[in-house]
């Protein structure tokens, strides 16, 4: 049995910070591509940041570029989401996800999912 399960999600004023992060257990962690994933009500699920295995190739969203950061630690099995600089716009329930493949956009291709931490940011 795969479980992943995320964390860290609250309420926090605009320009302010969270850390996200996330567990996975039943998979070979360390050879697994994971990312990071958002919906909000009435928007479609987007990508907002992937790492590979190796935690060399590593792809943001363009519009949190320079203000989330994405690792791993994989003896820790756990996978992080640095958010600083919050916007509004950046309020949604955050997913993290997995594969052994590579890093990709399209929530179709992760077959390993949580169940989700919100994510609100007020004005």
């Amino acid at each position: 049995q795969v479980q992943v399960v995320e964390s860290g999600g609250g309420l926090v004023q605009a320009g302010g910070s969270l850390r996200l992060s996330c567990t996975a257990s039943g998979l070979t962690f360390d050879r697994s591509y994971m990312a990071w994933f958002r919906q909000a009500p009435g928007k479609e699920r987007e990508g907002v940041a992937c790492i590979s295995w190796s935690g060399i190739s590593i792809y943001y969203l363009d519009s949190v570029k320079g203000r989330f950061t994405i690792s791993r630690d994989n003896a820790k099995n756990t996978l992080y989401l640095q958010m600083n600089s919050l916007k509004p716009e950046d309020t949604a329930m955050y997913y993290c996800a997995a594969r052994d493949g590579s890093c990709s956009g399209s929530p179709g291709l992760f077959g390993y999912w949580g169940q989700g931490t919100q994510v609100t940011v007020s004005s």
